[in-house]
Order: C-alpha cells, then sequence, then structure tokens
C-alpha cells in the first residue's frame, strides 16, 4: 500500500500543496478538481500537460481526483443534468492527468430503495459510472451516510463496472457507529481508494440529518456535539486491524490522508505520514 494526502488539505495552493505532500513523505496525492485552480474548465490540454509532468517530475502519483460537487449529491433530479456533465468532465481530466479514479460523496442512499429519490441516485450514478468504465476511470463513492451492507446493495443495484468505493474510515465511526474493519470486508469487491482519517462519535446522530446540514452549510456548530475528527490513531478507528484488513483482501492501492480540521494543517499530516509509514512497515 501506498501513502497519499489530499495536497488541498495542506491549505497551500495547488502547486505549493502537490510540492508539500513530497517534502512530508508522500508517494501520491489527491487533487481536488471541482473549482479552483485545478478543475476542468481551467486547465486546457497544455496546461494538464504541465501538471502531470508536474507530478511526475516530483515522481509523485495522482492517485484519484475528487471530484465532490457538494450539495445534496445527486439526488435531486433537476440538478442532475449539470452534474452528470461536470461529473463526466473530471472523468475525462483524470484521464489526462494520468489517473483512474474519481472520488465523491453521491448523497445519503434513501433507505426506501422504491422512493423517487433512490431511483433519481441510482439513475444518476449508473449513467456517469458507464460513461467512467467507458474511459478507464472509477468513479468511487465515498463511505459515510449509510452502513456499508446499504452501500454495497446500492453498487449491486447500480450493476455498473464504472462504480467502486473511495473507504473513509473516520466517516463511519463518526456518523453511522459502522465498523471500519467489517465494511473492508463487506465491501472487498469495490474497493478502489481510501482516506486515512480517524475520528470519534460523541453521540448517535441522523446520518441523513447530518449530511443534509453539511449540504445547506449548518452542521458546523453541531459537529463538536456529535463527532469530532482527530489525528490518526487517537480516534476510533483501529488502524492496524484496518490496514491487515485491507492487506487480506489484497488491496494495494493508497492510503490518502484528509485532515479537514485544525490549525496547523502541515504538521498534523506530516505526523500522519510517519503514523502510516510505521504501520505499513510492520506488515
Amino acid at each position: 500500500m501506498k501513502i497519499g494526502i489530499i495536497s488541498d488539505a495542506l491549505r497551500l495552493g495547488a502547486r505549493e500543496g502537490i510540492a508539500k505532500a513530497k517534502e512530508l513523505g508522500a508517494d501520491g496525492v489527491q487533487v481536488y478538481a471541482v473549482n479552483g485552480e485545478i478543475c476542468p474548465e481551467n486547465l486546457d490540454a497544455t496546461a494538464r500537460v504541465k501538471l502531470k509532468d508536474y507530478c511526475s517530475s516530483l515522481e509523485l502519483e495522482i492517485s484519484a481526483l475528487c471530484g465532490d460537487l457538494g450539495g445534496h449529491g445527486f439526488l435531486r433530479e433537476n440538478e442532475n443534468p449539470g452534474k452528470i456533465k461536470k461529473s463526466n468532465d473530471i472523468v475525462d481530466l483524470a484521464v489526462d492527468l494520468g489517473t483512474n479514479i474519481v472520488t465523491t460523496h453521491i448523497g445519503v442512499i434513501p433507505a426506501n430503495t422504491y422512493s423517487n429519490e433512490y431511483v433519481t441516485l441510482l439513475n444518476a450514478c449508473r449513467e456517469i459510472g458507464k460513461y467512467a468504465f467507458g474511459r478507464g476511470v472509477t468513479f468511487a463513492i465515498e463511505t459515510g451516510p449509510e452502513i456499508a451492507t446499504h452501500l454495497k446493495s446500492f453498487l449491486v443495484n447500480a450493476d455498473t463496472k464504472g462504480l467502486g468505493v473511495n473507504l473513509d474510515p473516520a466517516n463511519l465511526v463518526m456518523v453511522t457507529g459502522d465498523d471500519p474493519v467489517e465494511a473492508v470486508y463487506t465491501l472487498k469487491d469495490y474497493i478502489v481508494h481510501t482516506h486515512a482519517k480517524d475520528g470519534v462519535k460523541l453521540k448517535d446522530s441522523d446520518p441523513v440529518a447530518v449530511y443534509n446540514s453539511f449540504a445547506e452549510g449548518g452542521v458546523a456548530g453541531n459537529i463538536g456535539e456529535l463527532f469530532n475528527e482527530v489525528p490518526l490513531g487517537q480516534g476510533g478507528v483501529d488502524f492496524d486491524k484496518y490496514i491487515a484488513a485491507l492487506k487480506k483482501i489484497g488491496y494495494s492501492g493508497f492510503l490518502t490522508i484528509e485532515r479537514e480540521v485544525g490549525d496547523d494543517p502541515v504538521n498534523d499530516i506530516g505526523i500522519a505520514v510517519k503514523f502510516l509509514r510505521e504501520k505499513l512497515n510492520k506488515i
């Protein structure tokens, strides 16, 4: 397994973040590709070649692009034509930058599989998945709002090889209380990328309410009451068992560090790289 860093989490700017990731000892970077310096509409063909070459010059892989469009994901049918096009554009950008993974949140998968929202979500993800597969890319759904068994059921229903999973263990711990180790085994046929993040759950919460609040910008004041992201090894993710499970299923991709809080992300992420390197050296 390899260690990655979400370069934007370093809060240094696009190229500065990529360079710092190399300095911190990462093997690769995941790049945010929805807006800003690195997104489909802001990178022409020449700029794409230059960015790819820049990462290569640092001997860094691009582990994935982050294509999270925010809001309610793909649950609202009237928003989906634009979101599907944007997602497909990000898939094309991934191809040009030399990575075959785009990660995203799709919205909370409804419990009622016969509901209009479920069908809307399924159809949108199926359409993007088919396009991604045609381009040799996996559109990887990030874990978090639902337990792993429900996500697996959704993927089975979607029935396209272009959909996969970006497994974020902390999201499972913090919101649903699902066991990340068991999630590895449940989702083993779909995992193409992972986030290395840790967290604690402080009290039970309604995942739909939590992610609706994220979508509408109102959750920040509740995070400390419901759950908290913490440095690797200080939360509810048992990284020894988690990494062992990934190894057991044959996963050889990236553990990509995501740090969404804290006043000193460079220091926190540097410590996380060392933490993961020690774990990987033991297996």
